[in-house]
């Protein structure tokens, strides 16, 4: 069956442009060039061979993409002494058997967010694998949604939404068993996630930020808020110590939970966007939010998280993401 991806319910910016989304699609058993060659074929553009690990794919039909394996070490000028340069590509050539390429996409119009599924089809075609293939493979799909605002109710909203939605989406998603043990998708504080759902939560943009960053000081969550973060109020996550090379300040929430199964030709990208769109849904009605919030603190009191993925799943009626 064929899947479509969905809109959120907000399609634009505070400035009135069309919101769009960033996909960063991991890989392996697919070398830099030939899957920027698979860019080219389907959208246009020109290849430029950066480095053997690294190929940069411009001028194409939905922007600008990068094709590089996830692994600084093996890049010039990603850190490091120049005198190590010579053997970067030898250490990617190493590197690679455990690392994963990554194709970053441009940001995308949510309505062209489908035109992506001949990119899964050509590289599956050409050999990519996906997080299946093996239990060394902790391979991702990430989604960079562009906010739709910045203030501090909004992105309270959207956080709300995803812990109360979280355990649902790690069952439907089937979370890979490497990616939970790797940590880079680590679950939020229990204690935490619970006092984020109440809806008597409702600190100030200023205060949200501080309590998040006390309690998950390192940005291996399943929805990633330091890029936010450092594109708003970069001098926050100064003073709380983050200075991550990784973190790259933009205005996208960026979640990284789903697995990529390119190995599986029954998966597409439509079926997880589709899952991201029921937190959005959910963050947009303030009702049905805190009754689910309220909902969802009283299980975890029990410690029944597992009865409410099952219950969320029943009471939250998503339209279909699975594909």
């Amino acid at each position: 069956m064929t899947v479509s991806p969905l809109l959120p319910p907000l399609l634009t910016t505070s400035a009135g442009t069309p919101r769009r989304v960033g996909v960063e699609l991991e890989f392996a058993d697919l070398d830099a060039p030939s899957a920027a060659t698979a860019v080219r074929t389907l959208y246009g553009g020109s290849v430029t061979i950066e480095n053997p690990h690294r190929c940069a794919v411009t001028g194409t039909s939905l922007g600008d993409f990068t094709v590089e394996l996830d692994m600084r070490s093996a890049h010039p000028g990603k850190g490091g002494t120049k005198l190590l340069d010579p053997l970067r590509p030898l250490w990617g050539n190493i590197g690679s058997l455990v690392m994963p390429f990554e194709i970053a996409t441009p940001p995308i119009p949510f309505d062209r967010l489908g035109e992506l599924e001949a990119l899964v089809a050509s590289l599956r075609d050409r050999g990519a694998a996906g997080t299946e293939a093996s239990p060394l493979f902790a391979f991702g799909l990430h989604f960079n949604p562009e906010v739709a605002r910045t203030d501090g109710d909004y992105i309270l909203d959207h956080l709300k939404a995803f812990l109360i939605l979280a355990p649902w989406l790690r069952g439907e998603i089937r979370v890979d068993p490497t990616r939970r043990l790797s940590g880079f998708i680590a679950a939020f504080p229990p204690a935490y996630a619970a006092m984020v759902a109440d809806p008597g939560y409702r600190p100030d943009r200023e205060r949200m930020i501080d309590e998040y960053l006390a309690a998950n000081p390192t940005r291996n969550r399943e929805l990633d808020l330091f890029p936010l973060f450092a594109h708003i109020d970069p001098e926050r996550l100064d003073a709380a110590g983050v200075s991550d090379p990784h973190v790259r300040p933009r205005p996208t929430f960026h979640y990284r939970l789903p697995n990529a199964r390119l190995s599986d030709p029954g998966w597409s990208l439509a079926a997880d966007w589709n899952r991201w769109v029921a937190v959005e849904e959910l963050a947009a009605d303030r009702e049905r939010l805190d009754r689910l919030g309220a909902d969802y603190r009283d299980f975890a009191a029990r410690r029944a998280l597992d009865d409410w993925a099952r219950e969320a799943g029943r009471r939250i009626a998503p339209r279909p993401a699975a594909g």
